[in-house]
């Protein structure tokens, strides 16, 4: 009877010990603070490690999609009416793009490499092939145009070669051809240093400048963020310090440890800026458990509801409408402004003034999906569109009717999504850390028991028996 009273007091007591450092390891994170200093000592770029491979060689395929606009209606278009559009494609090609001429720099601090991407075409997931016609603006003939608007002379011989040689606003392509490089007869009869034009042109096989990443070797937050490109710490093509400033990651890869409260910094070459994103929600790719980060309708809203833009209206104070970027002072010129696919999150405007446009959240919007203990990518689609400005130049009289607006001419979707392979050893990682972080937990469950257990048996000895139970002296 005492070993029993004893074993049940015993375990009371074992359940208010187990209560109380489960509770305060609970309190403490001693094991979160543990899983995160492993993987803040784990997610460096130094050669052995898991994260240095995945950033030098990306595991997972990526995809690049090419959707056209052609347009339909291109003499009504030079007579003022709206353009029609139809969207065709995808064109969609593999692409390769690993890290190479890596050179750590400043005791591992720091390390330089370059980053080119190779185009595959992929005939079984593409929509048409690359022999498929599309009729869009001329590019290089709205560029010149806008390059000698304001010179009389030059502007009105270019006119009159442009008439003599039946060279106009709007032209047939072979999509290739639009996408990888054509001679184009204006720039030849211009004799000018390269007369070949495309919207990928000398982009396949080629990387996009030299950059230096810092490892995170001092500090976790810093895995992989863009130090220079091209020899600089910042942009020189905007107007105000903030806007010039290269923030972020190339979005290949982020730091570990990500909250649901911070904005992923990425610098994108293509859109000659850096951008952000925002926690949207909880995902699972594969099993794998992570977070949705889109950018939101601020970062190219109008300075009306974000002054903060007013940097990338070029030339200062000339600014277009919410949704869209000037990018022209980064294209050598040419009148491109960088928008969503048909104008997604843009001014409504933008979206009547071509018929064809239907701006789909699902389908045209951004985002990034990490893990938040590694942060590894999970999944992710960079969707950008195309666009020519068009307006009147009276100095041409092919756009004395033409109405000012925003062309688009196609739009891209590069995309990615974690391979099975990576996605089991990902899998695993997190699992064990799952199950590390819940050991206060369990304690706190096995001092429960057992305080069940302990209040059981307390009851059950204060119960009398049968024989306790009888009276005495009977009746």
């Amino acid at each position: 009877m005492q070993l029993r009273s004893c074993c049940v007091y015993s375990a009371g007591v074992l359940c208010v010990l187990l209560l109380i450092a489960g509770i305060a390891m609970a309190l403490a994170q001693v094991f979160q603070k543990l899983i995160n200093n492993r993987i803040k000592e784990q997610v460096v770029l130094e050669n052995g490690t898991e994260a240095f491979s995945v950033w030098q060689t990306p595991p997972p395929p990526v995809h690049m999609q090419f959707y056209f606009f052609n347009l339909t209606n291109p003499a009504e278009v030079l007579e003022g009416d709206k353009p029609l559009v139809q969207q065709i494609g995808p064109y969609t090609y593999r692409e390769h793009r690993p890290k190479e001429e890596v050179k750590f720099l400043d005791n591992g601090t720091r390390v330089a490499a370059v980053n080119p991407k190779t185009y595959v075409f992929e005939p079984n997931m593409s929509r048409g092939s690359e022999d498929d016609i599309v009729r869009t603006v001329d590019i290089p003939v709205v560029t010149v145009m806008e390059k000698y608007k304001d010179t009389v002379v030059i502007s009105r011989i270019i006119s009159d070669v442009m008439k003599a040689k039946g060279i106009g606003m709007f032209k047939t392509f072979r999509v290739g051809d639009l996408l990888w490089g054509y001679e184009d007869p204006l720039l030849k009869e211009l004799k000018q240093s390269d007369d070949h034009f495309g919207l990928f042109y000398k982009k396949n096989g080629t990387d996009d400048g030299d950059y230096i990443f810092l490892t995170g070797k001092q500090n976790y937050q810093d895995f992989s963020r863009i130090d220079e490109w091209n020899g600089q710490s910042t942009l020189n093509w905007w107007s105000t310090e903030e806007c010039n400033m290269i923030n972020g990651t190339d979005g290949a890869s982020f730091h570990p440890i990500i909250t649901k409260t911070e904005k992923l910094y990425i610098f994108s070459s293509d859109l000659c800026r850096s951008i952000y994103a925002q926690y949207e929600s909880d995902v699972s790719v594969r099993g794998v458990p992570g977070f949705r980060f889109v950018p939101p309708s601020e970062v190219f809203a109008n300075i009306t509801i974000n002054p903060d833009n007013a940097g990338f209206c070029v030339p200062a104070g000339n600014c277009l409408g919410s949704g869209l970027l000037n990018a022209s002072v980064c294209k050598e010129g040419a009148p491109i402004i960088m928008s969503s696919p048909h104008f997604y999150q843009a001014d409504d405007k933008f979206v009547q003034d071509v018929i064809g446009m239907n701006p789909k959240k699902v389908e045209h919007e951004t985002f990034i999906d990490v893990n938040p203990l590694t942060g590894l990518l999970l999944r992710g689609a960079k969707r950008l569109q195309v666009n020519v400005y068009l307006h009147q130049i009276p100095a041409f009289s092919q756009t004395e009717k033409i109405q000012t607006l925003v062309f688009p001419v196609m739009y891209l979707n590069e995309s990615v999504v974690i391979d099975e392979e990576s996605a089991k050893k990902l899998y695993a990682v997190v699992t064990e850390a799952n199950v590390i972080i819940n050991i206060p937990f369990i304690v706190i469950s096995v001092g429960i028991l057992l305080g069940v257990i302990f209040i059981v048996f307390m009851c059950r000895q204060q119960t009398p028996t049968n024989s306790e139970q009888e009276p005495l002296i009977s009746s």
